[in-house]
């Protein structure tokens, strides 16, 4: 039996804002495949950025287990637990957080710079993604010299990059117009094909939805439905 890539068994995740208890999660249990192309959909307040940033290791439930690769998060430390995040999940957020003052390049090889991959490699795998996506002839481009989708394409090469087998993808097509957010979702179904990579969304929007091979929605933190796309 193939291992899952992430799992969640009864996570429950509170804060406590103004005296009250907010319940972001409130007991929820997930298994997610290899492979998938998963959407985790819901209204603000339902729980969606709080699920992508535990399974991302960007913060720990209340109670409950966050499992990623076959690793408890909650076992790892601070250090391990950043380890994890720059080798084995890629992570898209909906402000691109593209480095500034970096070519589209540069962003695109940053985690690999972290990792201490070899100069010629980081090169060659930045340049083939970023053919991947769309953007052969920008990579000297700064994120300011490029259009929000082209931004959010750069951020999808970056991602993908060290090869994770997790991308987290926060309302991935939120800041950009539909035309582009369809043409953004379809090179990431493309991506997951071709490479096997399991990509997460976290979404409102009906067209990120329609292209999931699984719908998770949640409501008040709570699994309200799992359906395949």
């Amino acid at each position: 039996m193939t291992e899952p890539v992430a799992k969640l068994i009864d996570v429950k995740k509170y804060y406590k804002l103004r005296g009250e208890t907010v319940k972001a999660l409130d007991g929820v249990t997930l298994t997610i495949s290899p492979s998938s192309f998963m959407a985790v959909a819901g209204p603000s307040g339902s729980g969606k950025s709080t699920l992508l940033n535990l399974v991302g290791a960007l913060d720990t439930p209340t109670s409950g287990e966050v499992i990623v690769n076959g690793e408890n998060l909650a076992h790892l430390s601070g250090t391990e637990q950043a380890m994890m995040r720059r080798d084995h999940i890629g992570l898209i957020f909906q402000s691109y957080n593209l480095i500034p003052v970096l070519t589209s390049l540069e962003n695109v090889e940053y985690v690999m710079l972290l990792q201490g991959v070899e100069r010629a490699e980081r090169k060659e795998r930045s340049l083939a993604l970023i053919k991947e996506v769309g953007l052969s002839g920008m990579e000297d481009r700064r994120p300011s010299e490029l259009s929000g989708g082209q931004q959010q394409r750069v951020a999808i090469a970056r991602a993908l990059v060290s090869r994770p087998s997790l991308v987290l993808a926060d309302e991935p097509t939120a800041n950009v117009d539909s035309k582009t957010g369809g043409a953004l979702l379809d090179t990431m179904a493309e991506l997951n094909e071709r490479h096997g990579t399991t990509f997460i969304f976290s979404t409102h929007e009906k067209m990120v939805m329609d292209r999931a091979s699984r719908v998770v929605r949640l409501r008040d933190g709570r699994v309200e439905a799992d359906e395949a796309g």
